[in-house]
């Protein structure tokens, strides 16, 4: 939340996080500027991040619990496009819902919009690189690992501020630990949440997919027979 950081952390945060939306922000302009058939669904991502990441649970660490919604995009998308998305969802928070904060920004960035999405998509291609993981389960296991990361690098964050006792292993496994008794069932939902949108958008927009290279015909084709 707003001023829970010291401002030394909050600028290491924000540097930290700066190339990656910087270097998103290129990768989506050159995207859009390809094919701009791109930008409805990337309008989609952007707005499952922000519903669902505004459903927040407080938490005593002084942060909250809350689906990140990122999963979906960083699959679709990859993880540099996803950290605009998270940017403009988390900035948009902390003008409009007073969730999270401006000086906080930074290390908001990193852990949901950075963090969390890039793992998730290494898990998404590696999944899907086997060839026998369809794209529901690949995005239900992605997106809950989005979420699970966002809160491990989230727990790390505030145990370099806040040792205990001096130590931030210990206050890490006890800022995780917390975190865990909501954030794991949370994880569980929003991947299936995110595993069902996703199959959802093969059978209404798949040609998308397809240009993507993530999904093809023979796929789609199944997908869309289970809903006849």
């Amino acid at each position: 939340m707003e001023g829970y950081l010291p401002i030394g952390w909050c600028i290491f945060w924000a540097v930290l996080s700066a190339p990656f939306v910087i270097y998103g922000i290129w990768k989506m302009t050159k995207m859009i500027q390809e094919d701009r058939r791109v930008l409805p669904l990337m309008a989609v991502c952007g707005a499952f991040v922000f519903v669902l990441s505004a459903l927040k649970i407080p938490s005593v660490t002084g942060s909250c619990s809350h689906p990140t919604g990122t999963g979906l995009s960083a699959s679709f998308f990859g993880p540099f496009i996803t950290s605009v998305l998270g940017t403009i969802v988390l900035l948009f928070q902390a003008l409009l819902l007073a969730h999270g904060g401006l000086t906080t920004l930074g290390a908001n960035v990193f852990s949901m919009a950075i963090a969390g999405p890039f793992i998730a998509w290494l898990v998404f291609v590696g999944l899907r690189k086997t060839g026998k993981v369809g794209i529901g389960l690949a995005v239900f296991i992605s997106a809950a690992v989005a979420n699970l990361v966002t809160y491990t690098v989230t727990s790390l964050q505030l145990a370099l501020v806040f040792p205990v006792e001096g130590s931030i292993l210990t206050a890490f496994i006890a800022f995780a630990g917390i975190f865990a008794v909501t954030q794991i069932p949370l994880a569980v939902i929003e991947g299936i949440i995110c595993g069902l949108v996703a199959k959802y958008i093969v059978r209404v927009k798949p040609e998308i997919l397809k240009k993507l290279g993530i999904i093809q015909d023979e796929e789609i084709a199944k997908i869309q027979g289970e809903a006849a």
